[in-house]
């Protein structure tokens, strides 16, 4: 028994300092901080942006990016189109006399379409970001003013949720990357974030490296610069705003998605994990990523010894029913999320633990695929899926007139 003890409280400390122990880590290691000098400069920028069947959003993200604070004759904005049927060329393309520069590429995946695109780019910095990512008029001047400390190779942006359309996983959503965002900002005073987010990221061109196939882009890009020496810092001033996924649905696909070319992207940087050279940031590194990504596998190991011991002592027996509490509130947010009652205040605990298990579901999944060889090298976003239904609407509508006439 006293070993089924020692194994429940050891896995119970490896999950509890994943999401608590961590960060209080990283506030010991930043009373020592690391500071940015940051300084108000405006170096030749290539804003990329690569799009795949995105005529829902393009228009709005060529406002926006011609809109910007930023010198307009320091700034070249490209779009890579991936194999688009929609109008998002023809879109593009109206915007030809502003110098917006369109790429259209065959359908061969976003990583792929990037790496062209690149090629083309002549910009100090290199700026990447979604389709749907809508910059703060200042996010260009706040990313390249970290640029001007020569230690700082690559910038990570701060990613904001709107609360629109929220669904029983949103509200999880926006609390995990606001509290993400507060670990960036000490990950940053400790010497570097971990990884950047694909809605606002740059990097100095000369550290880009092209990007290997079924990777998280951002990921592999920005850590890219610490494995050739340099800090990668996060700016909180650098705000791209995005809506919240449709659905609980797409938000759990798109964390597979993501947890999977994650995965794949930390053995492309496995240099990264050496502590004799990376130093802290492979001890963070392994903390923040693989072992959050690892979680899933502890939690039932702690609800089974928890059961097993629950007869011996009152701790053990509160431990378990807190579990199930919490699982019950996951399960109960999943059967009601649809309903009107959802949308209540007193159904809002219950969606962080759905959201929770989730995730963990989704680390669980990605693991699925890494293990079993599954590259993630295309998909449709949820807007490229709409443009689609309405293209083979479009057909059908097309060919029923046909077999009329």
């Amino acid at each position: 028994m006293l070993l089924i003890e020692v194994a429940l409280w050891a896995v119970l400390a490896l999950i509890v300092y994943a999401y608590l122990g961590f960060p209080l880590v990283l506030l010991l290691r930043g009373l020592k901080a690391r500071p940015t000098l940051k300084k108000d400069c405006t170096p030749t920028v290539s804003l990329i942006v690569i799009a795949h069947n995105e005529q829902a959003a393009i228009e709005a993200k060529l406002e926006n990016a011609l809109s910007l604070d930023y010198p307009r004759e320091q700034l070249e904005v490209f779009v890579g189109s991936d194999g688009s049927e929609d109008d998002t060329d023809a879109i593009v393309a109206r915007y030809a006399d502003q110098g917006v520069l369109l790429r259209v590429f065959p359908r061969q995946g976003k990583i792929a379409t990037l790496n062209a695109t690149v090629e083309n780019a002549t910009g100090d910095v290199l700026v990447f970001s979604d389709a749907n990512s809508i910059f703060d008029s200042g996010a260009l001047r706040a990313l390249t003013s970290c640029f001007a400390d020569p230690h700082v190779g690559a910038v990570a942006g701060n990613q904001c949720y709107s609360v629109a359309g929220e669904h029983a996983a949103s509200l999880g959503e926006r609390v995990y990357w606001s509290f993400d965002r507060f670990l960036k900002k000490l990950q940053s005073r400790c010497g570097n974030a971990t990884s950047s987010t694909g809605a606002i990221h740059a990097i100095r061109r000369e550290l880009f490296q092209p990007v290997p196939p079924a990777v998280s882009d951002d990921f592999v890009i920005s850590t890219r610069a610490i494995e050739q020496g340099y800090r990668l810092v996060f700016e909180p001033d650098a705000i791209a705003r995005e809506p919240v996924t449709a659905t609980d649905q797409a938000e759990f696909q798109r964390k597979v998605r993501v947890i999977t070319r994650g995965l794949r992207g930390l053995w492309v940087v496995r240099r990264l994990f050496n502590p004799f050279r990376y130093g802290f940031y492979s001890f963070q590194l392994a903390s923040h990523k693989l072992l959050r990504w690892s979680v899933f596998v502890l939690l039932p190991v702690a609800l089974v010894l928890s059961a097993i011991l629950a007869g011996s002592q009152t701790l053990y027996k509160a431990l378990l029913v807190l579990q199930l509490v919490c699982y019950g509130m996951a399960l109960g947010a999943l059967i009601m999320r649809s309903t009107a009652f959802a949308r209540r205040a007193i159904f809002r605990p219950c969606k962080l633990p759905y959201y929770f298990c989730l995730v963990n579901l989704a680390a669980a999944c990605g693991w699925l695929q890494l293990l079993g060889g599954r590259k993630v090298d295309r998909w449709n976003s949820p807007r490229s899926e709409v443009a689609s239904d309405q293209k083979s609407l479009a057909t059908s509508d097309a060919s029923a007139v046909a077999g009329k006439s």
